[in-house]
């Protein structure tokens, strides 16, 4: 592997690691907004949440249709880090995003039996 390409697949793994860092900062944001029932700071937070796990994909995308293509890369472990890290991340966000539901379900339900 040249040192334009090691430049290269490092620089996509500290990409995908400070998207997907941003997208859980964002996520435990919306996690906090939902437990004190702001479901519009929750969603905002999500939505926030949501475009950096997509800019993270979109670097990661990048290097997998590079490979496809027939460009070489030895194993990087900051690669494979950054991967890790972007696919629990998403996971998280998946799950909160389902929290917000519930806990909509569950707000409506408290007012309701309050009236």
């Amino acid at each position: 592997m040249d040192e334009i390409t090691n430049s290269t697949l490092i620089s996509a793994a500290m990409g995908i690691l400070t998207y997907a860092g941003d997208a859980r900062i964002h996520a435990k944001k919306a996690l906090q907004a939902i437990q004190s029932f702001d479901f519009t700071l929750a969603q905002s937070e999500l939505a926030q949440a949501s475009q950096n796990i997509t800019e993270a994909h979109k670097a990661q995308t990048e290097i997998i249709q590079n490979e496809a293509r027939g460009t070489k890369y030895e194993y990087c472990m900051l690669f494979n880090h950054a991967q890790d890290t972007l696919m629990t991340i998403n996971s998280e966000v998946e799950l909160i995003k389902e929290l917000i539901k519930t806990f909509k379900i569950f707000a409506e339900a408290i007012h309701a039996e309050v009236k």
